[in-house]
């Protein structure tokens, strides 16, 4: 496991000791930074269920010049900060452990904001669009935030959750992504200045 593209491509990533953590692989990385980047200017990105950070941590490789990393695990906040180590990425990074619904609540009190919301929840989670919903509701999630669900593939969430629409989806193995935005959000023409 790797950083694939930016600042600290080809960085090596610790895994999580144990069967509890499920990594991105770098083939479906790649595949959703292809899908809502593949660069960023700047921004501030949530990983919300960190695990080793991989997701989060190519997001601030790729450009997003701010992240929370959250996970419930001691074992996995511990890898977190490792990676962002070895990244040369800690300086833009705070690490917290506490359960994901706790933490949305916290970082709505500090009045924070993102651009980038990254749900890579245990495949037996299925209540991502609750939670995006609850985030909303929150007022953490920024008009033209984008949204990315990594989940089972025979797990198909909605086409809308609140004022979001899945724009983009893909499958890999066992693997699907889900990537929402706004509804008023459109993508850029391509040519366009």
């Amino acid at each position: 496991m790797r950083v694939v593209s930016g600042l600290a491509k080809g960085r090596r990533l610790k895994s999580v000791p144990g069967r509890g953590t499920r990594p991105t692989s770098d083939k479906v990385k790649e595949a959703i930074f292809s899908m809502i980047g593949p660069y960023f200017d700047g921004g501030r990105v949530l990983d919300l269920y960190a695990g080793t950070g991989g997701l989060g941590i190519e997001a601030l490789s790729r450009g997003m010049a701010s992240g929370v990393f959250i996970d419930a695990e001691r074992t996995s906040v511990q890898v977190v900060r490792e990676n962002l180590e070895a990244t040369g990425l800690s300086a833009q990074a705070e690490v917290y452990r506490n359960e994901a619904e706790r933490a949305v609540k916290v970082l709505a009190k500090r009045g924070l904001r993102f651009d980038l919301v990254l749900l890579d929840p245990p495949y037996r989670m299925h209540d991502m669009d609750a939670r995006i919903e609850e985030m909303d509701a929150l007022g953490i999630l920024e008009p033209n935030c984008t949204i990315v669900i990594e989940h089972e593939a025979d797990y198909p969430y909605p086409g809308r959750i609140g004022r979001f629409t899945r724009v983009r989806s893909a499958q890999y193995g066992d693997t699907a992504i889900s990537v929402y935005r706004e509804d008023s959000y459109r993508e850029p023409a391509q040519g366009s200045d």
